[in-house]
């Protein structure tokens, strides 16, 4: 095989296995958050609101890089739940502060972190070495990605 096959053949690889790690952790975060009757852009919400306290809402969309509207049911569905509340602002009546409610808060308390345990599973005796290299490679491949998307080349006409 040609080294430049071979070259192709390794990022494809790498990029099957980035792609695979990704959905075993979401499995993973399914599997431990189900048992609360949450999903994990609902935890995450409530963990910016329990690590943040009240905050507009706003500013929970940018952090997660929630789009307006799925952050808009994901709250919905938790003000019903009775784990967070919506208030809006006495200056503006178009921002919403959200807070945990006293449920919401006792359900925090009593709620493994998924992202933590997803990453003790995954990478519990691998090399810490091995480790550094794995999050060197795909942090400078997701950079590069990023990079060329802010900034994409000129495109043919067609």
């Amino acid at each position: 095989m040609p080294a430049g096959e071979s070259d192709d053949l390794a990022q494809e690889q790498v990029g099957a296995w980035a792609k695979r790690f990704y959905y075993a952790v979401r499995a993973a975060n399914d599997a431990t958050l189900r048992p609360y009757g949450l999903g994990l852009t609902q935890w995450a919400v409530m963990e910016q609101l329990a690590t943040h306290g009240p905050t507009l809402q706003r500013d929970i969309a940018r952090a997660l890089e929630i789009e307006r509207a799925t952050l808009s049911t994901i709250v919905s569905t938790l003000v019903r739940k009775g784990l967070i509340a919506q208030q809006a602002e006495a200056g503006d009546q178009r921002q919403r502060t959200l807070t945990l409610t006293a449920a919401g808060d006792e359900l925090w308390r009593a709620m493994p972190d998924p992202v933590a345990s997803a990453r003790r599973i995954a990478f519990e005796g691998i090399d810490p070495a091995d480790r550094a290299a794995a999050r060197r490679v795909l942090a400078q491949a997701t950079s590069q990605l990023e990079q060329h998307l802010r900034n994409p080349p000129d495109r043919p006409a067609t």
